[in-house]
C-alpha cells in the first residue's frame, strides 16, 4: 500500500474520512479563496481553481460555500491574507514526507509541524532535504473494473504520459500542465474518476512495518488533522497484511 496515492484508501479503511468532513471542507475553501485570489475568478482561466471547485463538488461541498470563497478571493469579501509554505522532513524508517500549508501565522504553523514530526518518531528537515525525491504529477485513478484498454487509447490520446494497472485500479499519469484537458477529455469519453489531482509523486518507495508503520499513519492523521496543513505526501510502503494487522 503506497503512501502516494493510497492515504485516502487507508483513511477509508480507518473510517475517517466521514469524521473529518468538517476540516475537508476548510481546506478547500482555503485552497478555492488562494486559488482565486492569484489566478482570477473565473474557472475556465484559472486551472488551479478548476481543480479546486471539481474537488468541492466531489466532497458535496455547497455551491454557495464555493461562491463565497471565490468572492473572498477576488476581493469581494474580507478575508485573511494566506501564506503557503512546505515544510520538509523525515518520518519513521527514514521515508521522506512533504507538507504543504496555508496559513495566517507562520510562527505557530512551524510549531505545529515540527511537534507533529516528533511526537511520531519523525523529524523536521531544511528546505531542499527530501523535495527532489517527489515529482509533481498529475494523477487520476479509476475504479477497478474499468476498461483498461479503452482508457489507455483515450488517455494516451489525450495527452497523457502514462497508464498502469495497480489491480485495484488503474492510474493515469499527466504532466501538470496537460492534467485539465486529460481530464476533460476522459470525461466526455465517458470515463468517471474516483480522485483525480496535481500530486507529488516519489520516485522511491520505503516499506514499514510494525511499529514503524504504526507511527508513519498516526504521523498522516495528525498532519491531516491540523487546520493549515492542505496536503501531505510521503514515500511509504505498507503491505496489506500488515494494515490488516493494524486494523
Amino acid at each position: 500500500m503506497s503512501g502516494h496515492n493510497k492515504w485516502s484508501t487507508i483513511k477509508h479503511k480507518k473510517g475517517a474520512a466521514d469524521a473529518k468532513r468538517g476540516k475537508v471542507f476548510t481546506k478547500l475553501i482555503k485552497e478555492i479563496t488562494v486559488a482565486a485570489k492569484l489566478g482570477g475568478g473565473d474557472p475556465d482561466g484559472n486551472p488551479r481553481l478548476r481543480t479546486a471547485i471539481d474537488k468541492a463538488k466531489a466532497e458535496n461541498m455547497p455551491k454557495d460555500n464555493v461562491e463565497r470563497a471565490i468572492k473572498k478571493g477576488v476581493g469581494g469579501l474580507e478575508g485573511v491574507n494566506y501564506e503557503e509554505i512546505t515544510y520538509e522532513g523525515y518520518g519513521p524508517g527514514g521515508t521522506a514526507v512533504l507538507v504543504e500549508v496555508m496559513t495566517d501565522n507562520r510562527n505557530r504553523t512551524v510549531s505545529d509541524v515540527r511537534s507533529i514530526f516528533s511526537k511520531c518518531n519523525g523529524n523536521m528537515g531544511e528546505t531542499g532535504c527530501v523535495s527532489w525525491l517527489f515529482n509533481q504529477r498529475g494523477l487520476l485513478v479509476f475504479p477497478e473494473g474499468t476498461d483498461f484498454d479503452k482508457l489507455f487509447e483515450a488517455a494516451i490520446e489525450a495527452g497523457a504520459d502514462d497508464v498502469t494497472d495497480e489491480g485495484d485500479q488503474i492510474e493515469v499519469q499527466t504532466e501538470p500542465s496537460s492534467f485539465n484537458d486529460v481530464k476533460t477529455a476522459l470525461e466526455a469519453a465517458g470515463f468517471k474518476a474516483e480522485s483525480a489531482e496535481v500530486t507529488m509523486i516519489p520516485q522511491t518507495m520505503v516499506k514499514l512495518e510494525g511499529k514503524q508503520a504504526e507511527q508513519m499513519l498516526r504521523l498522516m492523521d495528525r498532519m491531516e488533522d491540523n487546520d493549515d496543513v492542505q496536503n501531505v505526501y510521503a514515500n511509504f510502503d505498507i503491505s496489506e497484511d500488515e494494515m490488516e494487522k493494524m486494523m
